[in-house]
């Protein structure tokens, strides 16, 4: 998550659990077998990665915000801690866009490489695939999901336009997501020595908590980049801007639901 400030981990922890709820699938799809060795590819506060080093695989999980690292260890103490629950479970943080192959680091080539909700966060995919190609043994397995092409549409179209009117020019603006088409990450995963072998792209319009206040709480966690060059009093003002603008799509039955569309694959390393 390279570009963004440092996170709120505990709220991102009580607030937005469905990040992790829904990766307890992607789990499953990679299917981790005892005595495999795993990277999970931006942990945020290590639920996912705790799951699979329940299965029994030795796992090394990464997130290159410190916050996240901090409540992953404290939540889930594994090497750094001998002799509990997660003995084979260790938190690093590190930059998915900056993976370097240096095996001694990393223990060695990984079996497994699973990301969840995460690679949409970092802008240079070509960076990201080539470390990951180098992590990862022939024939070892990249399973993962991130936002495809539309999603947050018409969160972000919303956003643009409330900071435009605020000031902030678009191209001004960061460029803050990655959100492939199927058919183009698809080429870049062949591009860097992946055989794609499954590969989905599906709706999944996602409930905010919080009520009246869940898409405040959701643009000033996930959208901060937008919000921070803003004084508090323009910051509030794009917040109701988008608030209005997406109203009458995007509230339903008392909250707010965001317009999820996600990209799910499983890929191996030729």
């Amino acid at each position: 998550m390279a570009d963004q400030a440092t996170w709120d981990a505990e709220a991102y922890d009580e607030s937005f659990r469905f990040v992790s709820d829904h990766g307890f699938d992607l789990v499953r799809l990679l299917d981790p077998h005892p005595g495999e060795r795993v990277l999970d590819l931006g942990c945020g506060t290590g639920r996912l990665a705790a799951a699979i080093a329940e299965a029994g695989a030795e796992v090394v999980a990464i997130d290159s915000d410190p916050a996240m690292i901090a409540r992953a260890r404290a939540q889930f103490p594994g090497t750094q801690f001998p002799g509990t629950r997660f003995p084979a479970l260790r938190f690093e943080q590190a930059d998915g866009e900056r993976l370097d192959d240096d095996l001694e680091r990393w223990g060695g080539r990984f079996d497994a490489v699973c990301s969840n909700a995460a690679l949409h966060w970092m802008t240079r995919p070509e960076a990201v695939l080539r470390g990951v190609a180098g992590l990862l043994r022939p024939g070892g397995r990249f399973v993962a999901e991130l936002g495809a092409a539309g999603n947050i549409a018409i969160v972000e179209a919303a956003l643009r336009d409330a900071c435009e009117e605020a000031g902030v020019p678009r191209a001004e603006q960061p460029v803050a997501w990655f959100f492939p088409s199927p058919a183009a990450y698809a080429g870049l995963l062949e591009q860097h020595g992946f055989a794609v072998r499954a590969l989905w792209c599906f709706e999944r319009p996602t409930p905010l908590e919080g009520g009246a206040e869940g898409l405040e709480a959701w643009l000033r966690m996930f959208a901060a980049q937008f919000l921070a060059p803003l004084s508090t009093a323009d910051a509030r003002a794009v917040v109701r801007a988008v608030e209005d603008r997406t109203r009458a799509r995007l509230w339903r039955d008392g909250q707010w639901v965001a317009d999820y569309r996600r990209l799910r694959f499983h890929a191996e390393r030729v």
